[in-house]
């Protein structure tokens, strides 16, 4: 473990970290007077799933390439579905509120708050292409591969509480806007990890 290992394994984290603080910033837009210990368990359970999906990837690659090179081609469809679900239900609570602000609309009890169930699909939905990351670092062994996943998970905690904070603050300032542009970036994020898949 030297000094390339440590450098390799914080820029990995940091672009897998991409799409997470993205979502991330969405959420706090989404909800600009979060409490503290909510941001920072939504930080910490993307910083989990970034850990976890690397190092299941690593295990695979170690004990069942084939089964994980057969589901890996579904992988950019899943995170596809999962984040324009997501992303579709925070446009559709987005105009809500606009229209309630307008008094356009009589059912006005919308909560601007994020479930757990939610925050958990989304770590699944933005992590879930980090398990091929499995492939870069097979030929680690477990102590190495445990090292590099925890400064994996230790970049993302960082940036994706960066992320939540900025959202906001942000947030704030656009009032009812933020839930459509929270959502609108939830569903780019999915169509850029399905996008990409072909390249």
């Amino acid at each position: 473990m030297d000094f390339m290992f440590f450098f390799n394994s914080l820029l990995i984290g940091a672009g897998l970290a991409m799409d997470a603080f993205s979502v991330s910033l969405a959420d706090g837009l989404s909800e600009p007077k979060m409490p503290r210990r909510k941001h920072i368990l939504i930080a910490l359970c993307f910083a989990l799933f970034q850990t976890a999906m690397p190092f299941i990837g690593w295990f695979l690659v170690h004990t069942a390439v084939e089964a994980f090179s057969a589901v890996s081609a579904f992988i950019p469809w899943i995170a596809l579905l999962l984040l324009s679900f997501i992303g579709g239900k925070m446009l559709f609570e987005g105009i809500s509120e606009m229209r309630c602000m307008r008094g356009e609309s009589q059912h006005c009890d919308i909560k601007k708050e994020l479930g757990a169930s939610t925050v958990l699909v989304q770590g699944i939905a933005t992590s879930i292409d980090a398990l091929s990351v499995g492939f870069t670092i097979a030929d680690y062994n477990l102590a190495e591969a445990a090292v590099s996943v925890l400064l994996i998970g230790l970049v993302t905690l960082v940036i994706c509480g960066v992320g939540i904070e900025l959202g906001k603050r942000f947030g704030t300032r656009f009032a009812g806007k933020s839930s459509i542009l929270g959502g609108a970036i939830l569903i780019l994020i999915g169509l850029e990890i399905f996008i990409t898949s072909f390249f």
